[in-house]
């Protein structure tokens, strides 16, 4: 099997999890994976690979016995998390608590830990029916307490969409509530942090680009975000004080906010590295500090110091067609990776086939990540190259 490494185990073995697999191997330690699925895409990345259900408690224990693991890590998803903590508990590994998981997986739990701890947000509540936010003003978000990737998240302009997105939401829900909240205006933003030594502190400010509503997906990043020095300091606050009501400590966070007229609002908040190549490729490329290896690190109970700097801009653009084009001619992605400025590309439809609505993270068809020394180039790079594949990709 192995000998003298140390051994990881990966919770989820799928695309999101290829970066921290590869990171760990680098490291040489001895991945170990576990899935639901026995079909997961990187069943064959991991050393060992183990098929456990998500909710197994003593099928993960009998693997973490199996292979004698040191640490524990995920990445870019929630639904492991609880689990994660209850595993941690029993072996003494660094993570946080099941309380923290617990709140951090609920949507409205960990509003209320907003309140109680002074972190600004939204307002909402927990509802079974449309007529329980009468006095909330229409345009409402409707939420599922415990999904994430916007599946299931949704705008709605009155009380009739709110019943029909009510609906859906709870289809992709175990719970028998639904999360309302009044709308707030202004630019999206994601906060990439670290939590360890009773330190909260921020690593990168990137910058989001996001649907048309009903729907609010995310399409594009960039880092640096354009934000005030201020306001940048208002939100290292704000980092903080969610680490505190939270209990974040042994762990990344990857927090969703809002800043408009009315101040900052805090969407929501993870503690886990964020999704989208913003961990995986976008932060190292802006700052220098790759936080897979910071967590990596923590969850072997080793010291960490990063150090962040402006080194240059990156960027990910996720591809939005017209709904219903049809596919002419699928890009080479050896091609398109030997432009100037292009890090990554991928392109997950056939020739033929129809380009559906974009809905939600799960249903996006192909993404390009570029790195420049500054934004105007950064931005002027994607705006060509979009267009280049745009004309080339679709039947006009």
């Amino acid at each position: 099997m192995y000998q003298g490494e140390k051994a990881v185990l990966i919770f989820g073995v799928g695309p999101l999890q290829q970066s921290i697999i590869n990171r760990a191997k680098l490291m040489g330690l001895y991945t170990v994976g576990i899935d639901p699925a026995e079909d997961a895409a990187c069943r064959n990345v991991v050393n060992a690979f183990e098929i456990v259900g998500g909710q197994d408690y003593d099928g993960t224990c009998a693997v973490v016995e199996k292979y004698g693991i040191d640490a524990i890590v995920t990445a870019a998803t929630d639904k492991p998390l609880v689990m994660m903590a209850r595993i941690a508990e029993k072996y003494h590994f660094p993570f946080y608590s099941v309380e923290t998981a617990q709140w951090s997986t609920d949507k409205f739990q960990m509003k209320q830990r907003f309140m109680e701890g002074g972190v600004p947000c939204a307002k909402g509540r927990l509802v079974k029916s449309a007529d329980e936010v009468e006095d909330f003003e229409y345009p409402v978000i409707v939420k599922p307490r415990d999904n994430s990737g916007s599946r299931g998240v949704k705008l709605c302009r009155c009380k009739e969409e709110l019943e029909v997105s009510m609906g859906e939401a709870l289809e992709v829900s175990h719970l028998d509530t639904v999360l309302v909240e009044e709308f707030i205006e202004g630019q999206e933003y994601s906060i990439e942090g670290l939590h360890y030594d009773g330190k909260n502190e921020v690593i990168q400010f990137t910058e989001k680009k996001t649907t048309d509503f009903p729907y609010n997906v995310e399409l594009g990043h960039i880092q640096p975000a354009n934000i005030s020095e201020e306001n940048k300091q208002k939100i290292r606050e704000i980092i903080s004080k969610i680490g505190t009501a939270l209990h974040f400590e042994n762990c990344p966070s990857h927090t969703e906010l809002k800043i408009s007229d009315r101040g900052i609002f805090v969407i929501e908040t993870s503690p886990r590295l964020g999704g989208d190549y913003i961990t995986s490729t976008l932060t190292p490329l802006s700052t220098g500090v790759n936080l897979e290896d910071e967590l990596l690190k923590i969850s072997l109970g080793e010291i960490i110091n990063p150090a962040p700097n402006a080194v240059q801009y990156s960027g990910v653009r996720f591809f939005s067609f017209k709904e219903g084009s049809a596919i002419k001619h699928v890009p080479n992605e050896e091609f398109v990776k030997s432009w100037p400025h292009v890090v990554d590309f991928s392109f997950n439809l056939k020739e033929g086939e129809k380009v559906n609505r974009i809905t939600s993270s799960l249903n996006r068809y192909g993404h390009l990540s570029l790195i420049a020394g500054n934004r105007e180039s950064l931005e002027d790079a994607f705006e060509k190259y979009e267009k280049a594949i745009k004309d080339r990709v679709l039947t006009h």
